[in-house]
């Protein structure tokens, strides 16, 4: 009689969901308290799993952290892509619509939080490669989009700057996360219209 055979297993195959809800959670804790003072507890705690399902899905907390920043971006990019490389509105009508829709978003969250990338660049960037690589390749995601709308508006004459398109989108990218960042500590919308004022009537005009 053949011994029969079985393949070995650790243990039970991963909930695929909980991954995705770990990443849901992770966003949350993150935006709200920050990278360090958010722990795999506090976390899986967040989700109602065991430590160890935590450990199914990723090696670290350093690489959760890295997929929290995909989740967060990826999240927002669906939109922010339709909406400005739609060629049914002026190129700077999309971009002043996707400023104005932030504004009022911060509003109504009381100027809280800010941007998880912003934040998580002052925080980590100094300490973690991978996360650090993640935010930039996700910055320029979000700086050649706006590159898009710049070139377009430069083409038709809307803007009068001839400063390279690519060179405005990360200038413009980068005052916004500086504005964000004054907001917070004044909590008030004063900096992001500052911002509006001097990009929609300067930058560019």
């Amino acid at each position: 009689m053949e011994a029969k055979t079985t393949a070995g297993r650790r243990g039970p195959r991963p909930n695929v969901h909980t991954r995705g809800d770990l990443l849901r959670a992770g966003v949350r804790l993150l935006h709200d308290s920050g990278y360090a003072a958010t722990g795999i507890k506090e976390i899986v705690d967040a989700v109602e799993v065991p430590k160890g399902s935590f450990y199914n899905h990723f090696e670290s907390k350093e690489d959760f952290g890295k997929e929290v920043v995909d989740a967060y971006f990826e999240r927002g990019l669906g939109e922010l892509r339709a909406l400005l490389t739609n060629e049914s509105i002026a190129p700077l009508v999309r971009l002043r619509t996707y400023f104005d829709e932030r504004i009022r978003g911060y509003r109504a969250g009381g100027y809280l939080r800010g941007c998880l990338m912003g934040n998580l660049s002052l925080e980590v960037a100094d300490h973690s490669a991978v996360i650090r690589e993640r935010l930039a390749t996700h910055f320029h995601t979000w700086a050649a989009l706006f590159e898009g709308c710049i070139a377009e508006a430069q083409a038709t004459g809307a803007i009068g700057s001839r400063l390279p398109a690519a060179l405005l989108a990360q200038f413009i990218l980068n005052s916004w996360e500086g504005a964000l960042l004054r907001m917070r500590a004044e909590k008030n919308d004063v900096p992001l219209y500052e911002f509006m004022e001097v990009v929609f009537r300067s930058v560019l005009a």
